[in-house]
């Protein structure tokens, strides 16, 4: 049986789709700089290797038909080289992308959305088939305010656009019809959640969850740019999230197309948090 390579196996989205896929009875392996260190559930082959080096990726790469792909990256340089590796081995690519992304526009409204634009357009030539998955705000990205939560009840930070927020299963959960099924090629899934929230509205859930009365509070750009780097944040992430919190448009998009795939609806974000309450507390 061909095994599924999972790339990003470690972060929220893959680890996810790492579990689901091997539930669902695939064969799995999933890509990782440090293999020791990974924890990943038993049952998945843990292969090292690194996208930032491409040569580091053969072995992973032998056997697999089909990768899924998290660019972690600013910049798509070093991208073809990838994507070449994957070609000589694989046939399909499943590609996490944002659905901030806007086929018509020349240039994206933010550095974040024109990374993926521009990772889309070289899958696109890349001869692979191909499946985007345009995902919405992810809802585990609420975890980096768990300390703020913990300590003082309010989260200070740059805002940013209201979205419908989206559960990082609900996001695995389509991956895996992606990636094991052909019917998908040539996709490019618009995933949401179902309903949209501002960072505020977010902040709020989490406190009715735990039980504690909780706030956003919008900070200026540049006192958020000296605390995102005092916390050691690499500096071209940090202008990039800034670039993405000052033009991001706000979008009141909501798709179904998470209960078309999969068979059930989206999951709420009020259903993250109480399955991560215990992060808060």
């Amino acid at each position: 049986m061909s095994e599924i390579l999972v790339t990003g196996a470690t972060g929220n989205v893959g680890r996810e789709v790492v579990a689901q896929l091997l539930a669902a009875g695939n064969a799995v392996r999933a890509l990782a700089r440090d293999p020791e260190s990974a924890e990943l559930p038993e049952g998945v082959k843990v292969v090292g290797g690194d996208l930032s080096e491409p040569d580091t990726l053969e072995g992973a790469l032998t056997g697999s038909e089909t990768v899924f792909l998290v660019w972690p990256f600013l910049t798509v340089e070093g991208a073809p080289a990838v994507l070449e590796a994957i070609a000589r081995h694989a046939r399909r690519v499943v590609y996490l992308s944002s659905s901030g992304v806007n086929e018509d526009a020349e240039r994206q409204t933010d550095p974040i959305n024109q990374l993926h634009a521009d990772m889309e357009r070289l899958i696109e030539k890349s001869g692979l088939g191909w499946t985007i998955l345009r995902s919405n705000t992810i809802a585990s990205n609420a975890r980096g305010w768990a300390e703020q939560v913990r300590t003082a009840h309010v989260v200070r930070g740059p805002d940013i656009a209201a979205t419908a927020v989206i559960h990082e299963r609900d996001i695995a959960a389509v991956a895996v019809h992606a990636l094991t099924d052909d019917g998908h090629t040539g996709a490019k899934h618009v995933l949401t959640g179902p309903q949209v929230l501002s960072r505020a509205d977010q902040v709020h859930t989490i406190g009715q969850v735990i039980g504690r009365t909780t706030r956003f509070e919008k900070v200026p750009l540049q006192i958020a740019r000296e605390q995102m780097l005092a916390d050691r944040r690499p500096p071209a992430l940090v202008e990039a999230l800034l670039a993405s919190a000052e033009t991001r448009p706000g979008s009141n998009l909501i798709t179904s197309t998470v209960e078309e795939i999969t068979g059930t609806p989206a999951r709420t974000f009020r259903s993250w948090a109480e399955e991560h309450a215990g992060d808060f507390r």
